[in-house]
């Protein structure tokens, strides 16, 4: 199978790269730079889809990035670098002679309203509510495809929780704190904390790829990109400490985050969401890391 993967040189398109090559796959990256087994957005454009049976669009400005201020221009890249390069992908393969079998969409699960009762699957219900709903909103509203393509591309959005794993993602950022001793729960660390292993994402990525049995659905199938194992903030803090053999007693109040992140970045951190991956595991899924205690010893190496 050959795929075309948006935004593959990220942290989640290196994983998934290395995961479908292993598989024998076919992968061109979509990428800013042209370089070997790379075509340029720009290329995409102006010269249409290259041959493929998958397609999926990762790209995406880093919404924890600590070296850029929460602004209005941030803000503003954030929502063009998914938005953009998505339309992108879609118009070309709306206009492609011979489209892809899967076209996947990777989002998050911003969409749902942080609660500490209400769980989640991927048929409930949502209205945009803050920034980053509204994001994910006009986000996989992009990659719609027009209905008589949608009778042969099968369409899928994914939306992953906090991504980990050893050379990116969330946990980046958060290892050299823990390994000072300087870990602590951040806000009340009651709040759900939605995660997957990165490995597993790359996983039901690969799944979703393959071709469809019967006729695709009209509308995009959802997964939630997220491990069975419902944690709290409190949970993963303590879990990645004894990993570490680490103390964490150092709580981050909520205030702080707000004040360090923008308190509409901080939310994804200081409040959280209960979701389920219903139908992933109703697609036979096998989570390679269903539980942290698997996944932070992978990851730190222990």
């Amino acid at each position: 199978m050959r795929v075309l993967i948006g935004g593959g040189s990220g942290f989640v398109g290196r994983e998934l790269t290395r995961l479908l090559r292993d598989k024998g796959h076919e992968v061109t990256v979509i990428s800013r730079q042209p370089g070997p087994g790379k075509i340029t957005w720009g290329e995409l454009e102006s010269r249409g889809l290259p041959p493929c049976e998958g397609a999926v669009n990762l790209a995406g400005e880093n919404l924890m990035n600590p070296l850029r201020w929460w602004n209005e221009g941030y803000k503003k890249d954030l929502f063009s670098s998914r938005i953009d390069t998505t339309k992108t992908l879609s118009q070309a393969i709306a206009a492609s002679s011979s489209p892809p079998h899967s076209w996947v969409l990777v989002s998050g699960v911003a969409c749902y309203k942080p609660s500490q009762t209400a769980e989640y699957t991927e048929d409930s219900e949502w209205t945009p509510f803050d920034l980053l709903s509204k994001l994910v909103k006009e986000w996989e509203a992009s990659a719609l495809l027009p209905e008589n393509v949608a009778k042969t591309t099968k369409q899928v959005v994914i939306r992953p929780g906090a991504v980990l794993g050893r050379d990116g993602g969330a946990m980046k950022q958060m290892l050299l704190p823990f390994w000072l001793g300087l870990g602590g729960t951040l806000g009340s660390g009651r709040q759900p904390f939605p995660w997957i292993h990165v490995s597993d994402l790359a996983g039901i990525i690969a799944q979703a790829l393959e071709p469809a049995a019967d006729a695709p659905p009209a509308l995009p199938q959802v997964f939630n990109g997220v491990a069975p194992a419902l944690n709290t903030n409190y949970e993963f803090t303590k879990e990645l400490g004894r990993v570490l053999r680490r103390p964490t007693i150092l709580p981050v109040p909520g205030f702080v985050m707000n004040t360090l992140m923008g308190s509409e970045r901080a939310v994804v951190l200081t409040q959280g969401q209960k979701v389920i991956p219903k139908r992933t595991l109703e697609s036979g899924y096998q989570y390679t890391y269903p539980d942290l205690t698997s996944a932070l010893k992978q990851i730190v190496g222990s």
